[in-house]
């Protein structure tokens, strides 16, 4: 049986500790729920976080407080005071990058992490190596932004093409829906919701829709999003109780993944939802679908096809479309 690790109390006896006597106070409550051979496993597996804003961020810090000590951080975004209401930041991040931010909080949790900035985030010239090098891949790179679609998709592909597992999530009002691609598996990026030629010939909105887990969209979602159709200035809400969910589930689904268990699709939770009384989860439930055909109604017929058509539907029309 191994020694129990003495008790630390002060930053000094924790720095004076040699790298595998931390590590083994730093885990020692892990003991009894992480197997011993799952914790070696989770010491030596390089991850990639790929952008740290919303999701990628909640994830930084438990990945380094389960024991995870080999990261690499790829982000091409700065903190602003709009973030703040969800992201791991405070005001003296301001005006500093998301990935160097993350880094500093992993070697503030363990001084012997080693936790690489990639401040260009992901680009068609990095995204091969870094892929690479990295055994499992956490996806939070922002879909805002056109150049961040890209990136996003970019990912996938490349994920795809080296068979390397990913997770990644999405915050929408009260809920969290955590995915899971493990491409040693899945042959097609998104489960083929998303071509690849797509990402290029769609508009921003429709490629979100298609790779996003429609079937877990809220009501209230729909309802807000119908409000900003046709507003150029508008800026999609996210909340705190949503995005830093991803920070557990993440967690647990690395963990599955690194002990080459089976890791479901899509674990979703909505607190929002969860936390209603019995009689009105019942009449969310009804609104949800009430609220999606409402936006469905004020989107434009073509760019309700292409964001909401099934995977397979739409496949078959895109083959259609290319022999037409």
């Amino acid at each position: 049986m191994n020694a129990t690790p003495p008790d630390v109390g002060t930053p000094a006896e924790a720095r004076e500790l040699a790298e595998e006597e931390f590590y083994a106070s730093l885990t020692q409550r892990n003991r009894g729920l992480v197997p011993a051979d799952l914790q070696d496993r989770i010491r030596h597996a390089p991850l990639l976080i790929a952008g740290c804003g919303s999701i990628g961020g909640a994830t930084v810090q438990p990945l380094g407080r389960m024991g995870y000590r080999d990261f690499v951080l790829a982000d091409v975004g700065t903190y602003e005071l709009n973030n703040l209401n969800r992201q791991h930041a405070t005001v003296d991040d301001l005006g500093r990058n998301k990935a160097e931010v993350g880094a500093a909080a992993l070697r503030a949790i363990n001084p012997h992490v080693r936790a690489e900035v990639v401040p260009e985030g992901i680009t068609p010239e990095n995204v091969r190596e870094l892929v690479r090098r990295a055994e499992v891949i956490v996806d939070g790179v922002d879909v805002t932004t056109r150049s961040g679609l890209l990136a996003k998709v970019a990912l996938h592909q490349e994920a795809c093409r080296q068979r390397k597992p990913l997770v990644t999530g999405w915050d929408m009002a009260g809920m969290l829906a955590a995915q899971c691609f493990d491409y040693r598996l899945v042959r097609r990026i998104f489960d083929g919701q998303l071509l690849a030629e797509d990402a290029e010939r769609l508009g921003t909105w429709e490629v979100i829709f298609r790779i996003a887990p429609r079937g877990h969209i809220p009501g209230e979602m729909y309802r807000e999003l119908r409000r900003g159709l046709g507003r150029p200035d508008y800026s999609v809400p996210q909340l705190t109780e949503a995005a830093t969910q991803f920070g557990s589930l993440a967690v647990h689904m690395v963990n599955q993944l690194v002990a080459g268990e089976d890791v479901p699709r899509t674990v979703a939770v909505d607190v929002h939802h969860i936390a209603l009384t019995p009689g009105r989860r019942a009449v969310n439930r009804v609104s949800r679908h009430w609220e999606k055909a409402r936006f469905l109604r004020k989107l434009p017929p073509e760019q309700a096809w292409r964001g909401f058509a099934p995977g397979a539907v739409y496949r078959a029309a895109r083959r259609t479309d290319r022999v037409a």
